[in-house]
């Protein structure tokens, strides 16, 4: 198995610009008071005012913040779409949490933020590397599960490929080793059997640019995003497999966290997951078409309703999102055994050290509270 790196500009995804809306209310100067006569200011009055200031003074804050959670995500368009939906349908005001989220295109860093603790939570991202990370002492654990099925098709420019067992000896675009689309490409070669060391993988970066990439004939073959599909006939490219129906048991995306976090912000954590989970079974079902649609316009941004409505249909088919939360020992365990097999990490870890389902199945239960 070869890896090359090529650049071909990568061009980050809209992010909307935020903003924050102040009120103020404007003090008039009052009349001024007539002089009153120091020795008539009596001293059962002063004593009154004193007391009433002391309890002011002392009493309890009637109105506390709502405790906050820290979320870093990856910058794609469907994390920036679902986030947009979850705060319109106000889902963590309905568990009476905040929260602030981060998006990063960088998956070290987004490992790095929470294995640091400086992010309590990452959930829409893939997770493969967390299993070496623990192996190698990082305390942290798998917590639940977003998104189920890979959202990408193989793609492929070159003529005499006509199966996956023909793209030996050909190039494929994916993105670093141990990445999501490194792996999932992987997973889907092997279970074709596909020799991967007679397969030059070459680190384009995201599926976008992989799709750019094979349009232009720099590679053979590569994975992107299904809706990419639209434009293969005009640059003479054609779909030759889909991820979901190929490696249904692979997992897309999984949240972990600190241990530091788990242990002591769990409630926040539990009531994190219900609101994503709020958010997963709403986008899966028929009726947030609409909401969707706008989700992903104030998410990712103008011009996107063609692109929204494709992901939504593709949502639709595969019921995508995890409604149940938790991640069964079943996913765990495959996901384990393809690192294994591709050597970034030694040995299959028992299930209770790499997770920790409890929170999922608690947030399962607040999350079918109430309306969604």
């Amino acid at each position: 198995m070869k890896e090359n790196s090529i650049g071909l500009g990568i061009h980050a995804p809209r992010i909307p610009s935020s903003h924050t809306s102040h009120r103020f209310s404007t003090i008039s100067e009052r009349p001024s008071m007539p002089k009153r006569n120091v020795s008539s200011f009596d001293r059962k009055r002063f004593l009154g005012t004193v007391g009433a200031a002391a309890a002011l003074t002392t009493a309890p804050a009637l109105v506390r913040a709502a405790p906050s959670v820290n979320i870093i995500n990856t910058g794609a368009n469907d994390s920036f779409a679902l986030q947009a939906l979850i705060a319109n349908r106000k889902y963590f005001e309905a568990v009476g949490i905040g929260q602030t989220t981060q998006n990063v295109s960088d998956g070290v860093k987004l490992m790095a933020a929470v294995v640091n603790g400086s992010s309590d939570i990452a959930i829409l991202t893939g997770f493969s590397q967390v299993f070496p990370a623990i192996e190698n002492g990082a305390d942290i654990k798998i917590v639940a599960g977003a998104m189920l099925p890979v959202s990408f098709e193989m793609y492929v420019g070159n003529p005499s490929v006509k199966t996956l067992k023909d793209l030996e000896g050909k190039t494929i675009g994916t993105g670093a080793i141990g990445a999501l689309l490194h792996m999932s490409t992987a997973a889907l070669l092997r279970k074709n059997g596909v020799d991967l060391n007679k397969v030059t993988f070459v680190n384009i970066g995201s599926s976008s640019d992989v799709f750019k990439a094979v349009a232009a004939k720099k590679v053979d073959a590569g994975a992107a995003q299904p809706e990419f599909s639209k434009m293969a006939d005009q640059y003479g490219i054609r779909v030759l497999a889909e991820y979901p129906k190929e490696i249904p048991q692979f997992t897309n995306q999984g949240a972990f966290a600190p241990l530091k976090a788990i242990a002591e912000k769990r409630d926040l954590l539990v009531r994190t997951m219900a609101a994503y989970g709020k958010a997963f079974r709403y986008v899966n079902s028929a009726v947030s078409k609409q909401d969707y649609v706008k989700a992903y316009h104030d998410g990712v941004g103008p011009d996107t309703e063609t692109i929204a409505v494709d992901q939504w249909n593709w949502i639709q088919e595969y019921k995508a999102y995890n409604t149940a939360i938790a991640l069964t020992p079943e996913r765990i365990l495959y996901m384990q055994q393809l690192n294994v097999a591709l050597g970034t990490q030694k040995a299959v870890l028992p299930f209770d050290r790499v997770a920790d389902m409890s929170i999922a199945r608690d947030a399962a239960i607040l999350a079918a509270k109430g309306p969604v």
